[in-house]
């Protein structure tokens, strides 16, 4: 409905309430047909749904903006004081003999799967001495399901000092796309509405955003790679448990296990990247981040 509808079906209402029928008619005979009172209570609960309706949108309108300044405020406390702690904090993690030395022996871990005894070949040359083997009865089964290789020390664990580095990796990642996130619902924030001319302060906005985009996409990527190397890890070690003979196998678990110890470090050292240029590009631009059009220019339209 539109306000000039509420309005006169809440003035209607009211004549409802302090008049008769006839007093309206007497005094109002400019309004039209008033309601009646079989009307009264279908058109009250009406202004009812209408006043409810209002209500509930004004108080949603006021959520969602307490939720843009309190962004906004979390933002700018990133910018300030977050960023700069936090490469403070990746450069410590760096600097601790877990990453500064990368010594690839650190994280070499045998693999828990024996190598079998040799099995002697008969040359059945003296039917007496050496008979043939007898061939076994068939036994049939009725276990049904997926065959799999019998490890006779035990299941193969994972490679402990790189699970021990991906606990300490995988929350600095988690919060670079946090971080990332929350500077681009920033930005995208105080962008200002579409206008014509003088819009080069909404392009450094715009660029910037871009670049906090890829940030956190990447970031995002990171984990995909630690899960790829555990499903790596698993195939190769799946091969040497079908052919333990093959010393190619183990070592190629071994390279694994090495090159994902440097890609954890690097990973590192990209977060903390990231964080610096980031924080670079923020403060650079702040002004115009934050005020992308003068004052002067908005003036204008």
């Amino acid at each position: 409905l539109e306000a000039s509808n509420e309005i006169t079906l809440i003035f209607y209402v009211v004549l409802n309430l302090l008049y008769s029928q006839e007093t309206q008619r007497r005094f109002f005979p400019v309004f039209p047909i008033l309601p009646t009172s079989e009307h009264f209570s279908s058109v009250l609960q009406l202004i009812v749904h209408i006043l409810v309706f209002r209500k509930m949108a004004a108080d949603t309108t006021k959520k969602v903006q307490e939720y843009k300044d309190t962004l906004i405020k979390e933002a700018e406390d990133l910018i300030i004081r977050g960023f700069p702690e936090k490469i403070v904090k990746l450069n410590e993690i760096l600097a601790t003999p877990e990453f500064a030395n990368r010594n690839f022996a650190d994280v070499y871990q045998e693999l828990n799967i024996p190598v079998p005894d040799a099995i002697p070949v008969n040359s059945y040359g003296d039917a007496k001495e050496d008979p043939p083997p007898t061939k076994k009865a068939r036994m049939e089964t009725t276990v049904s399901g997926t065959k799999v290789m019998a490890l006779p020390s035990g299941s193969v664990h994972c490679n402990a000092p790189i699970c021990d580095l991906i606990k300490i990796v995988k929350p600095v990642i988690r919060g670079l796309v946090e971080d990332s996130n929350v500077l681009k619902m920033w930005i995208s924030f105080l962008i200002p509405k579409i206008e014509d001319g003088n819009n080069f302060g909404v392009s450094i906005q715009e660029d910037t955003l871009s670049e906090i985009q890829t940030v956190e996409s990447e970031s995002a990527a990171f984990f995909e790679q630690i899960s790829r190397y555990f499903i790596s890890r698993a195939k190769v070690i799946s091969k040497v448990a079908k052919y333990p003979h093959v010393e190619d196998y183990r070592r190629a678990v071994q390279e694994l296990d090495e090159k994902e110890y440097l890609s954890l470090w690097l990973v590192m050292c990209e977060v903390r990247n990231r964080y610096c240029s980031l924080h670079d590009i923020v403060t650079k631009n702040l002004e115009k981040l934050k005020k992308p059009r003068s004052s002067n220019a908005e003036s204008l339209y």
